[in-house]
């Protein structure tokens, strides 16, 4: 079997409120929510086989530094889609500004940064 991403977890300010948003653009579902470690709150979304955790402690702090200047940082997140141009919609329909994009071999792109401060890549090879 080929090694394959499962989840990846991250903090947020208001997992519901991500997660609302996520399953909106995304066509995703909620998989599960409830209680987490320290005290926080955690939603999972995503399909059936892959998920975003989205986490919030009791008192989420903001971060001041670009993800690309820390070691460890999260950089962006790519989400492979159909039809970017509705995936677009969405993004834009959900208050993100879509930025950063290109048409390639083999595919499209763009990008939009979360209300988190979260950077998205979306891409299609359709």
């Amino acid at each position: 079997m080929k090694a394959t991403l499962e989840h990846a977890n991250f903090t947020v300010a208001d997992p519901k409120a991500t997660a609302a948003w996520l399953n909106t653009v995304f066509g995703w579902e909620t998989r599960w929510e409830g209680a987490a470690m320290a005290g926080g709150y955690t939603v999972h979304v995503g399909d059936d086989h892959t998920y975003l955790a989205l986490y919030a402690p009791p008192a989420p702090v903001a971060s001041t530094e670009s993800s690309y200047d820390v070691i460890g940082g999260l950089n962006h997140v790519g989400v492979l889609v159909d039809d970017i141009d509705a995936t677009e919609e969405r993004v834009r329909a959900a208050g993100f500004n879509p930025h950063n994009h290109a048409d390639y071999e083999p595919g499209r792109r763009f990008y939009f940064d979360d209300d988190n401060g979260i950077e998205f890549e979306v891409i299609s090879y359709a």
